[in-house]
């Protein structure tokens, strides 16, 4: 993919995109090591209901980072593709800032989507490790 603004497709460039790999990663080993803790510590169903934040995060990371896309840039009707992290620029066009903002909503959707998931599969395999 080229390192330039397509609406509705890609709104960040190398260095935001890296940023988000790492948020992502970071995020998953949380979740797992929170969960693994929990398992250990033979805990109740209801407390696996925390793991839906750090997957949240951990979805919300890697879903940005491998589409190429800041869901809160495009909420705001930002982009960025300069090498320094935060340093935007404002999409003009109407129908552009409505593209992505479109794009922003799937991927909040996604990422709900598969922390839900997770959050279930782990509530409802409690204590099968017992």
């Amino acid at each position: 993919m080229k390192n330039e603004y397509i609406p509705g497709v890609c709104n960040i460039g190398r260095e935001e995109i890296r940023m988000r790999w790492v948020t992502g990663w970071v995020g998953l080993a949380i979740t797992v090591a929170i969960w693994v803790g929990l398992m250990v510590s033979q805990s109740p169903a209801q407390r696996y209901v925390w793991l839906f934040v750090p997957a949240f995060v951990s979805a919300l990371g890697i879903l940005q980072a491998s589409m190429h896309f800041c869901v809160a840039f495009g909420a705001k009707g930002l982009f960025n593709f300069k090498p320094q992290i935060g340093k935007t620029e404002t999409v003009d066009q109407m129908e552009f800032r409505a593209k992505d903002r479109a794009k922003a909503i799937r991927i909040m959707l996604y990422a709900f989507g598969i922390a839900t998931i997770v959050t279930g599969i782990a509530y409802f395999t409690a204590g099968w490790s017992n």
